[in-house]
């Protein structure tokens, strides 16, 4: 596949929301300019969080790529969504013997049946499995990536937007995933501005202890606070979440339960991003995906969102 050439202006917009994200504070403005992040990758079309996936996000001319961040055995960080290797790979069929014992509370294991915990393989025995045959059968072959592929894979033609999946999960089992995450940023000068001018990079969490150390770890860096709660929302608690964060994404029912939160972040110098859009979503109350992210866009005010449709994303 060739390699999307940005244009100026695009790229221009996504540094001007990058330097806003990172000099955040009372007096700071949120970028004009709204912003596609492909959502695992254009996750609507290929199988998340795949090398295909990504690719395509990127000739759909999504502004950022967002890799969810999980832990393997050896301590390396992988694209994976889920803490558990279950519902995106072919695990039960290779490894049918080694369901996790401990398999904690988390997301991915409150689903019913057996659970395979990413944090229980190795890399080697990660990359054994077949990411993409579960999708589509076109598909068949898709691997996980490592967080360090996917950099290498979107470089230059992209933001990145990366979240740390989980961070008490592993902290209970004696890893430091924000430590493994600001070491390889810190190894790919990720943090740097002649890196930045390529490649911008925005941390999100919803882990607040996570997204308060990065913010002192990588200050040059944006930081956002995921939610789903409307508590978190309330001007008191966006001024708090100002302290040390640069944006926050709401769940989007969070934001259309509380529209004047867009402009209470803003004020307080926060970007305002949402999640997730996506066209077969049943509950849509929008003709098309498309309009529902023109209503969040243009009319809401938000800045970006996460989308699985990143050729549905509505520039203006």
């Amino acid at each position: 596949m060739t390699s999307i050439i940005r244009s100026p202006f695009l790229f221009g917009s996504v540094l001007a929301l990058l330097a806003v994200l990172a000099g955040a504070g009372p007096s700071a403005q949120p970028a004009a300019s709204k912003q596609a992040i492909a959502h695992r990758g254009a996750s609507g079309y290929a199988p998340e969080h795949t090398a295909a996936a990504y690719r395509l996000a990127i000739e759909q001319k999504a502004d950022f790529v967002e890799p969810d961040l999980a832990v393997t055995k050896d301590n390396i960080l992988i694209c994976l969504h889920d803490d558990t290797l279950e519902r995106t790979t072919n695990i039960a069929d290779v490894f049918p013997d080694r369901a996790s014992a401990n398999t904690d509370a988390t997301e991915s294991t409150r689903r019913p049946g057996k659970h395979w915990l990413a944090n229980d393989f190795t890399l080697a025995e990660i990359k054994t499995l077949d990411a993409g045959k579960w999708f589509n059968p076109k598909f068949a072959g898709e691997k996980i990536l490592t967080f360090e592929e996917m950099i290498a894979l979107v470089r230059g033609k992209a933001g990145i937007y990366p979240e740390l999946k989980s961070p008490p999960l592993y902290t209970a089992r004696g890893v430091d995933m924000a430590k493994l995450f600001v070491t390889l940023v810190k190894k790919h000068g990720l943090d740097t501005a002649a890196s930045l001018k390529t490649m911008p990079v925005i941390i999100q969490s919803f882990d607040e202890a996570t997204v308060r150390r990065v913010s002192g770890d990588l200050p040059s860096l944006p930081r956002v606070f995921l939610t789903s709660k409307d508590e978190d929302v309330s001007e008191a608690r966006l001024k708090a979440l100002s302290k040390f964060a640069t944006g926050m994404a709401p769940e989007k029912a969070v934001i259309a339960r509380r529209p004047e939160m867009v402009k209470a972040a803003h004020a307080l110098g926060m970007t305002v991003t949402s999640w997730t859009f996506k066209a077969d979503d049943d509950k849509m109350a929008f003709p098309t995906v498309r309009a529902e992210m023109s209503h969040f866009l243009y009319e809401l005010g938000i800045d970006a969102l996460f989308t699985n449709n990143p050729d549905q994303f509505p520039r203006r």
